[in-house]
């Protein structure tokens, strides 16, 4: 798996709304398509130790699974987010690129800002 060349403003754009929305309690944020992947963000009191290839392979489900969600009464796939010990990790798929977003504990209401300003930022990429 190859790192993904992303257009450096699409980078900036994705760091600055999820540093906007999330503060302090941003951990990482990683960018990903079918074929590669590029983290974009670490905090700097952590170690770069994740996987990002085994994490990849697993978000990248989410490309193929969403359309299980289609015609369903709760209406369009958002995001999904989902729980750890130490944290969050929030993924957002639009088209044919996503980005998951880890965090430590926030409301949902700003969980459902982040969703809301990366897909903002990818619709428009």
């Amino acid at each position: 798996m190859e790192s993904v060349d992303i257009d450096p403003k699409l980078a900036d754009e994705l760091v600055s709304v999820c540093r906007t929305t999330v503060g302090d309690e941003l951990r990482s944020i990683t960018y990903f398509t079918e074929d590669a992947v590029s983290q974009l963000y670490l905090r700097s009191d952590l170690e770069q130790t994740a996987d990002l290839v085994g994490f990849a392979e697993h978000e990248r489900m989410g490309f193929h699974s969403q359309s299980a969600y289609r015609n369903t009464q709760l209406g369009e796939y958002q995001a999904t987010i989902r729980t750890f010990e130490n944290g969050y990790l929030t993924r957002i798929i639009r088209d044919e690129h996503g980005v998951w977003v880890t965090t430590d504990s926030m409301s949902i209401e700003r969980f459902e800002e982040l969703t809301s300003g990366v897909k903002s930022v990818l619709d428009n990429a």
